[in-house]
């Protein structure tokens, strides 16, 4: 007999816990639950693995983290792909060592075996062992870790079979109803063939079954197709609470598919109920149908044998009313309640990939829906704050790697997992305590105007930004009225502001601007620009250097945080990899003194936060390099560009995301904001022209020498970060300023930036 695992019951040294089951909750509000994006997703031959490519299978201390937000619960992944490597051959190694962390520690796990997976490479979903594989599976990750008491064997079967079965988007890339019902249904017997396997080892095991319970709005000429796919979203969770007899709206559908009476009866005559039925909800959860089809583009159309459609985000159609987490939890209490016994429920997934202020919107409605509903009596658990340490990829379904990543409650581009204001407001709520974040006055984008991309429907409702301001200066600069165009575009309040209104050098006229205006934050996009005539015109030492003083002491006095900005022209060009802001600054010409005077004095100042930048260009500018160039190109004529100095260019709506996400998150010191890259400017001219389908040969090289510039430059100035790169990199920013400036310098929001709701539920 081999020798005990430390983790075994009956091993000496065993730390056994007594059960903790479920209680009913007494408290006013929801448990907090956690949960890792934990996705392994199989596309073709490719294996996507979101506990990788987030951090969490290498760093142990995450649960740490997710401990001391006052999380209660994790949805803790030991996944049958990352665990049987053969047939039998079982490494439980990674889940051991966090196991046994959870099991000393305040997080009790919810333990999921499959997560929109097939199994490993010997099963799939549409195998006839699939079920009795995943019931083995089951059942010796229940004998190792008995004293676990709460099971999702299977996240979100329904979702995974219309994924993998109806949309061909994932393995076995099948695209018909019969491999749709088959992989539903070996996932639903799976779950309960891995239940009987648990709970004879732990009678007590409780399933927590997770489902995406969108609902499907349209006109009235689709009402049939309609009422389907409102009938078939509730299937797997009607298989398992044995509602799915002769009666049942889809019977017949599910037997003209494939499905056998025999295997529907046996369902319907001995369920498994879930003890939680766990919703999860995204904003493009809800779809809304339109014959229509002149009003949509091209990649909305479906169809069924009889009619032609668009599919579309019921959130972007004017006038139509997705009801959000609080109407499908309700939904979901009545139609699994009975006269003597309530369904307990839990929000099992909070999750929305967007700019920060629109996340924390999200996660606090989402909260607050579940606080209503326990105040009306309704048996609701927890609120589960999703993709703890972020997602990759899931704005293609992960059908794509172009390395798209959206932070959750930490951002993991860094040294170490770094948390954002996200994680602050779980917190925050979690111990009872009112929000503080003054962004959550304002309504989320899915209430505001500017979610409307479709025709009228019904009659419009929306709701206009409100709450305390971010004060913006440089009314006239590019920076300036680009924070204030983004600003407006993510419902942020705010107030531009020229030297007219607030000279920033003077502390009399910003001490006055701030009582009267009482804005959260400042944003100082004021400044002397023109680098060669710093070099004699004094004025730029006032602009530069004392008004961003002055101004951000003047801020600190009200305890108001304060973003300015700094130049890589800090640097004096002498090393040849990228400057990170640990590097030491030596600035050749006055405009960058002028900066690193502004660096040292803030360095100390709590609530400042310096980012520093380099070479701009956006769809909103008519004089920035890339925009006169193509210009040039355009009308013939040569583009000369210097060849000796190598930069990192900024693409402007990323650097103000990025710089707005920060000071959301309430970060300080000193930040490098650039897209990843380092070019020469010719070489930069030189793939803007290939890029935009311009003669390259009219780019031409040129030296410094050439460039008449009177202000010496660093021949490298590259920028990186050593504490996250959050900046896309610079090929992908040149592709999206090329499209912004051929619709009109119309820029993409961040709210069609939706991540993993991003055509969550397309069908």
């Amino acid at each position: 007999m081999p020798p005990l695992h430390p983790l075994h019951p009956l091993h000496p040294l065993h730390p056994l816990l007594p059960l903790r089951p479920f209680p009913i909750q007494h408290l006013e509000r929801p448990e907090l639950w956690v949960g890792p994006e934990a996705s392994v997703v199989r596309t073709h031959d490719r294996h996507t693995d979101q506990l990788v490519s987030t951090g969490f299978a290498q760093r142990l201390d995450d649960l740490d983290r997710l401990a001391a937000l006052g999380a209660t619960r994790i949805r803790m992944p030991v996944l049958w792909e990352r665990t049987e490597a053969a047939p039998g051959v079982l490494d439980f190694s990674w889940a051991d060592a966090r196991l046994q962390h959870l099991q000393a520690g305040p997080m009790r796990p919810v333990i999921g075996l499959l997560h929109h997976g097939s199994g490993p490479p010997h099963t799939d979903l549409l195998d006839p062992a699939f079920p009795a594989k995943l019931a083995d599976y089951a059942g010796s990750v229940a004998a190792r870790y008995p004293w676990v008491d709460a099971w999702t064997p299977v996240n979100e079967p329904l979702t995974t079979a219309r994924f993998s079965g109806l949309y061909g988007l994932w393995f076995p890339h099948r695209r018909d109803d019969a491999a749709f019902v088959r992989a539903l249904l070996h996932q639903v017997q799976g779950t309960r063939l891995a239940m009987q396997r648990i709970r004879a080892v732990n009678p007590q095991a409780m399933l927590v079954q997770t489902e995406d319970l969108g609902r499907t709005h349209g006109t009235q000429p689709l009402a049939a197709q309609v009422r389907f796919d409102n009938h078939r979203r509730w299937l797997s969770l009607d298989l398992l609470h044995g509602r799915v007899g002769p009666a049942h709206p889809l019977w017949r559908y599910l037997l003209q598919a494939g499905a056998t009476q025999a295997e529907l009866q046996a369902l319907h005559e001995d369920p498994t109920p879930p003890g939680i039925v766990g919703i999860n909800h995204y904003i493009t959860s809800d779809r809304f149908l339109d014959h229509r089809l002149s009003h949509y583009p091209r990649h909305t159309y479906g169809h069924n044998a009889r009619q032609a459609y668009a599919d579309v985000e019921a959130v972007r159609v004017r006038g139509a009313a997705p009801g959000g987490f609080e109407a499908r939890l309700r939904e979901a209490a009545a139609r699994y309640g009975s006269p003597l016994a309530a369904c307990p429920l839990a929000i099992t997934e909070v999750q929305l990939g967007c700019t920060r202020e629109e996340q924390l919107r999200w996660f606090h409605e989402a909260w607050q829906a579940a606080a209503r509903l326990r105040q009306d009596g309704v048996d609701l658990r927890a609120v589960t704050a999703w993709a703890t340490f972020g997602a990759h990829d899931w704005d293609s379904l992960l059908t794509r790697e172009r390395g798209h990543y959206e932070p959750g409650l930490f951002d993991v581009r860094g040294p170490q997992p770094r948390p954002t204001a996200l994680a602050t407001l779980v917190q925050e709520l979690a111990q009872g305590r009112a929000p503080s974040h003054p962004v959550l006055q304002s309504p989320g984008w899915w209430h505001r105007e500017e979610r409307h991309v479709y025709p009228p429907h019904g009659a419009m409702q929306s709701r206009a930004p409100r709450g305390a301001p971010v004060l913006i200066t440089g009314a006239r600069g590019t920076l300036g009225q680009a924070f204030a165009r983004l600003c407006r575009l993510r419902g942020l309040p705010y107030h531009l502001m020229g030297r007219d209104q607030m000279d920033i050098a003077d502390a009399a006229s910003v001490d006055a601007a701030l009582q009267r205006l009482a804005p959260w934050a400042v944003v100082n996009a004021a400044g002397f620009v023109r680098v060669d005539d710093a070099e004699h015109d004094p004025q730029h030492w006032r602009d530069n250097a004392l008004g961003p003083i002055v101004l951000a002491e003047t801020c600190a006095r009200h305890g108001i945080p304060v973003l300015t900005f700094s130049s890589d022209l800090v640097f004096d060009g002498g090393q040849r990899h990228p400057y990170g802001e640990g590097d030491s600054a030596h600035p050749l010409n006055a405009y960058g003194r002028a900066k690193q005077h502004v660096e040292k004095a803030l360095q100390q100042q709590p609530q400042a936060l310096v980012v520093r930048t380099a070479a701009f260009f956006g769809p909103w500018d008519e004089h920035n390099f890339i925009t006169q160039g193509l210009g040039a190109l355009r009308r013939g004529e040569p583009w000369r560009a210097v060849d000796d100095q190598t930069v990192s260019p900024t693409y402007v709506p990323d650097l103000v995301h990025a710089s707005l996400d920060l000071l959301i998150d309430g970060e300080q010191g000193l930040w490098h904001l650039a897209n990843q890259g380092a070019v020469t400017w010719h070489a930069l001219a030189c793939r803007a022209a290939e890029a935009a389908g311009l003669p390259r040969h009219l780019v031409h090289r040129i030296d410094s020498s050439e460039a008449r510039q009177r202000a010496p430059r660093p021949a490298y100035s590259a920028l990186t970060s050593e504490r996250g790169a959050v900046m896309p990199a610079l090929d992908l920013a040149l592709q999206r300023f090329l499209d912004a400036t051929a619709a009109g310098g119309v820029h993409e929001p961040p709210s069609a930036s939706f991540g993993a709701c991003a055509l969550r539920a397309a069908a």
